[in-house]
Parts: C-alpha cells; sequence; structure tokens
C-alpha cells in the first residue's frame, strides 16, 4: 500500500513538473497485476478489477482513451441471475501501436506489429504479425509494410525534441503534412 502511494505521489510530482509520467504510471499498473514489457509507453488510464488477465509485449504504444475490457457483464441480463460476467483475457504483442479511442474486448489477442486504427472496436485476434486493423468492428485494413512504404516521405522524426523545436520543423515541412481526401458519394 505504502509502494502504491509513493508512484502515486511521484506521478502527481512528475505531471506539477511537467515531465513525462510515463514510466511510473507503468510501475504503478505493474504493482495492480498488468503485465508489461520494457519500453512501452502508455498514455491512456488503465483501469479494471482485472490486471492479471491482461499482458502487453515489448515496445507497445498506446494512445489516449484506449479501452481494455477483460469482461463483460451483460449475461447477467439474460441469465435470470444464474450467471453475472463473461471474463476474458487481453493479450498484446511486441512492437504495437494502439490508436486514440480503441477499444479492446475480452479474449482478444493482437499479434507481434499490429497496428490497431483509431477510434476501432477489436472483437477479435490477429494472428498474422505486423497487419494494420481498424473499424468497427476492426477488420484487416493493410500491413505494415505498404503503411511504412506509403508514408516515409511524410514522416517525421521528433524524437527528443522540445515542443519549440518540434514546431519549427513542423512548419518548416508543411508540405509533409498528412492531407485527406474529400468524401464521395
Amino acid at each position: 500500500m505504502i509502494k502504491k502511494l509513493l508512484i502515486l505521489f511521484q506521478i502527481k510530482l512528475l505531471s506539477i513538473l511537467k515531465k513525462d509520467a510515463t514510466g511510473a504510471k507503468i510501475k504503478l499498473y505493474r504493482i495492480r497485476g498488468y503485465k508489461i514489457g520494457d519500453k512501452c509507453r502508455i498514455f491512456t488510464e488503465l483501469g479494471g478489477s482485472e490486471a492479471y488477465l491482461v499482458s502487453i509485449g515489448d515496445n507497445v504504444t498506446i494512445s489516449t482513451n484506449v479501452t481494455l475490457l477483460t469482461h463483460d457483464n451483460s449475461i447477467i441480463k439474460i441469465s435470470h441471475g444464474n450467471y453475472t460476467d463473461l471474463f476474458g483475457e487481453i493479450t498484446i504483442g511486441n512492437n504495437c501501436f494502439i490508436g486514440a479511442n480503441a477499444t479492446i474486448l475480452p479474449g482478444v489477442s493482437l499479434a507481434d506489429g499490429t497496428i490497431v486504427a483509431a477510434g476501432s472496436i477489436v472483437t477479435k485476434s490477429t494472428d498474422k504479425p505486423n497487419m494494420i486493423i481498424g473499424g468497427n468492428p476492426a477488420k484487416i485494413i493493410g500491413n505494415a509494410s505498404d503503411y511504412y512504404n506509403k508514408n516515409k516521405n511524410k514522416a517525421f522524426n521528433c524524437a527528443n525534441l522540445n515542443k519549440t523545436k518540434r514546431k519549427e520543423i513542423i512548419e518548416n515541412n508543411r508540405d509533409k503534412l498528412i492531407r485527406k481526401r474529400v468524401l464521395t458519394k
């Protein structure tokens, strides 16, 4: 309990000082029972009471407002009180990226290198590595190699840049910004 309080204090202090609190958050999640590999970046709040059912590989990024659901309580409405919950493990392989506002449902396993598009609802597992999935429900929409080749000329390297330098690089390279096509019928 004291260890948890110290880590909570550390997270709060780092956020007050405007430093990245991701490392401290990951320590707290591990104490709660989440299995989290090395070099992960988690920008969402991991909640839920079944942390022991979640396994996250190495070098995984989980963006903001991502939901990892390890349970389903809907069975209580149709079982006449005989059952209350369904449970399932969530396994995220190495080198995965989970986009903002994605939801991963109980029982889902993601193969190494899976990219989950923002806003996706992942209802099924992937067994092929380096695939891109997206939609509701999520389906395979591409592979990492094609995505890389399509976007490498638009990409930036902002590692270890402060906000001022980052802005400068983006402003001086506006021709590299993503532009989406207009919707048609």
